[in-house]
């Protein structure tokens, strides 16, 4: 079995773990957590999930050690591995980190060729899902006359039009600088690449061929654009 990113998110799962059940004798009854936002204490933390999730993870035959056994470390390696390749779920967001390993099956030899070791695995992974409405940090990356892209931790596709970003004017500075890019507000406050904007999302779609969120942003209210440009690169989690 190659790597998959076919995961599967557990919402209510008395099915799934009664499979985890029977090939791991370690995995305990308890409450499934649902899926909901953690607090709104924070604009960032509001649009933070814990999701339980299962997985079917190939670990290559070649991680096997000298008694037979695969590591648990070759597992959850493969695991993180898969799960970057997946990037992100529609419903959930993108994957931040894993948060606890609830068990591990046993082990499955279902590739013709015998690379691949293929495990169920349980755990519980954090997640990011872009809400309209939430206010979030960005830095922005590119500018044009009809907007600006913005990249906010692991959404690297923000857009902020010139529709959404009233009382900014685009030019295009002469001088030293000539031929940069920038949009000006009647304050004169300056949004131009590196500069950190203040936003909240508009709108989002998801795009299932590159596994990504798109966001539609919007500077149109109090306390929202130009932040600094002290050496920020966007929300790291």
């Amino acid at each position: 079995m190659k790597p998959s990113t076919d995961l599967q998110t557990v919402k209510n799962l008395p099915d799934a773990l009664a499979v985890v059940n029977r090939e791991s004798k370690t995995l305990t009854e308890e409450p499934i957590k649902e899926a909901y936002s953690l607090n709104s204490n924070h604009e960032i933390i509001r649009m933070l999930c814990e999701v339980e999730c299962l997985q079917h993870v190939a670990v290559p035959t070649k991680d096997v050690d000298t008694n037979g056994t695969v590591p648990t470390s070759s597992i959850v390696s493969s695991l993180l591995k898969q799960l970057k390749m997946c990037k992100a779920l529609e419903e959930f967001g993108y994957f931040l980190g894993v948060t606890k390993l609830k068990t591990i099956g046993n082990a499955r030899i279902n590739d013709e060729s015998l690379k691949y070791i293929d495990f169920l695995v349980a755990f519980n992974c954090r997640t990011l899902l872009p809400v309209k409405g939430e206010v979030m940090i960005g830095i922005v990356h590119s500018i044009n006359r009809f907007g600006v892209f913005l990249k906010s931790g692991p959404m690297k596709i923000v857009y902020l039009s010139t529709r959404k970003m009233p009382n900014y004017y685009y030019f295009v500075e002469e001088g030293e600088e000539e031929g940069k890019p920038v949009f000006l507000s009647n304050d004169l406050s300056r949004i131009e690449k590196d500069v950190v904007i203040r936003f909240t999302v508009f709108a989002t779609r998801w795009n299932q061929r590159t596994r990504d969120i798109r966001v539609l942003a919007s500077i149109d209210g109090e306390s929202l654009g130009p932040v600094t440009t002290a050496g920020f690169d966007g929300f790291d989690f």
